[in-house]
Order: C-alpha cells, then sequence, then structure tokens
C-alpha cells in the first residue's frame, strides 16, 4: 500500500517535470539514484527484496554469536560440553538456507533473463568506444553519412561558450561537450568496446554497466521513460585520469531528437545549442503552468 502510494505520489511529480528529470551522483547519497527506466526499477526492487532476508539474518547472527560469546565463556562454563551433534539443529541450518536461498535465486533469475532479453527491437544503435578518458559516440543508423563524435569532461573555462553554468544541471566533473542524445520511450542498443585498456560504460539510472574491453564488443540497452540529462561514470579503473571519464546522456522527444540529428551530421555544436534552447523553453513553459 505505503509503495503504491509512493509511486503515485513520484509519478505526479515526473509529470510536472518532464522536461527537468535528472540523476546524478549526489554528496551523503546512500542508495540508488531515481529509476529512469523499467529495468531499473526492476533492480531497485529486488535490492529491497534482498534486503528482508539480509537484515533478519545479519540480527541473528550477531545474537548468536552473543549468546554463544555470554553463555559458553570460560568464566560460566569451566566445563565444555561433549556434545558432538544435533539433528534438528543440523537439519534446520541446512534447510533454512536452502529455502533462502531458493527465494532469492528465483527472482534473481527473472531479473537477469530481462536483462539480456529486451522485450523490443531496437529503434536506435550507438556504438561506444572507451579512451583514455573520454568516449566515441557512433550512430549506427544506415545513413551514408553517420554521426559520430568524441565526447570528454567539461573544462570549466568552456562552460560559458557551452552554455553550461547552471552547476545544479552541469554538475562539476559529470558534465561533458556533448552528451550522447537518444528519443525518449525509444528501445536504444548501445555497442560497447574499449580502444585502450578496459573502460566500464555504467549508467546507474538506467541500470546498465558493461565493460569496454579492446578487441571485444560488448552490447547492453536501455528505454528511458524520462526526458532529462542522466550522469554516469566510467566504472573500470583505467588510469591515472579515470576519475574525470564522465558518461552524460540526454533524453529528449522523438521530434527533438529528430531535428537535432538532422542538424548534428553537419554541425553538432549548433545542434546542442539548438536542443538546450528547445528544452530550456520547454521548462520555462512547464514552470509558468504550474
Amino acid at each position: 500500500m505505503i509503495r503504491n502510494i509512493l509511486a503515485l505520489v513520484g509519478g505526479a511529480s515526473a509529470g510536472f517535470a518532464v522536461t527537468s528529470a535528472m540523476a546524478a551522483p549526489r554528496d551523503w547519497e546512500w542508495t540508488f539514484q531515481p529509476a529512469a527506466t523499467d529495468m531499473m526499477r526492476q533492480i531497485t526492487w529486488f535490492q529491497d527484496y534482498t534486503l528482508w532476508f539480509i537484515v533478519p539474518i545479519t540480527i541473528l547472527v550477531m545474537v548468536l554469536l552473543g549468546y554463544c560469546m555470554f553463555r559458553f565463556s570460560a568464566k560460566r562454563n569451566p566445563v565444555p560440553s561433549q556434545t558432538t551433534h544435533n539433528t534438528l539443529i543440523e537439519v534446520i541450518w541446512t534447510v533454512l538456507p536452502v529455502v533462502v536461498l531458493i527465494a532469492i535465486a528465483i527472482p534473481s533469475f527473472q531479473l537477469l533473463t530481462a536483462q539480456y532479453n529486451p522485450k523490443d527491437a531496437p529503434k536506435l544503435t550507438v556504438k561506444a568506444t572507451g579512451n583514455q578518458w573520454n568516449w566515441d559516440y557512433e550512430y549506427e543508423t544506415g545513413d551514408k553519412d553517420k554521426l559520430s563524435f568524441n565526447s570528454s569532461i567539461l573544462a570549466d573555462a568552456d562552460r560559458a561558450k557551452l552554455g553550461k553554468e547552471n552547476r545544479d544541471e552541469y554538475p562539476r566533473l559529470l558534465t561533458v561537450n556533448h552528451e550522447m542524445v537518444v528519443p525518449v520511450n525509444a528501445m536504444v542498443r548501445v555497442l560497447v568496446t574499449g580502444a585502450d585498456v578496459i573502460h566500464s560504460f555504467a549508467m546507474p539510472p538506467f541500470g546498465i554497466k558493461v565493460d569496454a574491453v579492446p578487441g571485444r564488443m560488448n552490447e547492453t540497452w536501455f528505454k528511458a521513460e524520462k526526458e532529462g540529462i542522466f550522469y554516469g561514470q566510467c566504472s573500470e579503473l583505467c588510469g591515472k585520469d579515470h576519475a574525470f571519464m564522465p558518461i552524460a546522456i540526454r533524453v529528449v522527444s522523438q521530434q527533438q531528437y529528430d531535428n537535432w540529428y538532422k542538424t548534428a551530421k553537419n554541425d553538432l555544436d549548433g545542434a546542442n545549442k539548438a536542443l538546450m534552447a528547445e528544452v530550456d523553453h520547454n521548462k520555462t513553459k512547464v514552470a509558468a503552468a504550474n
């Protein structure tokens, strides 16, 4: 009941701020970032589900350890017990763990199956190549002139030039010069590889994390349900600037994406500025309506 109420409240909030959704690491964050895909919601549910087993087991073990240390200390129990086995106890500590493991295994297998078997065919394929210490994106759309560009961390000196001075929306160490742009509610396949060493393409709000291995092509996918900008990072130690290799994905409407893609093939910077201006205009309209 409580979960349903929270979901309704969250859905209503998202409806008022659909164009300004953003997910990024926060100070003192102790749980997952807000989910932007159905897959991430399933991952979050599975985490909450397993906690119902982990917490009681941890408490039980701590209580048993404390009891044994107190009850069977040398002072209180100078003559050790000579009991070699207890059938009832052995049955209990064998059966209960098996039951718990089965209860965890069934939904975990279902989650793994869902992660490797997307329901829809991909509408867009993007190849992401990890470099020390940036990403190359190549849009596989079948066009003769493919759209490809490099995405690297944004230097503070370039913020004004690119119109990214708002640090709430464009956080330090996470903002890039060129975001990957994808349409909302579209199945996006991401082909991931590395150009030099092993990197890892991770986007927590989407529930994806896959290694970028030189000479190997790994595949993942996502279907973002919210418009906005979402941040991730390389999650495999890859050298001295590993901490300065962010990932940014901007999710927009299908029409906005089509306009951006058409312009970006010839003028990436101009396409990004036009897209940002349109997104900011829509956010202003939503704010005024509320």
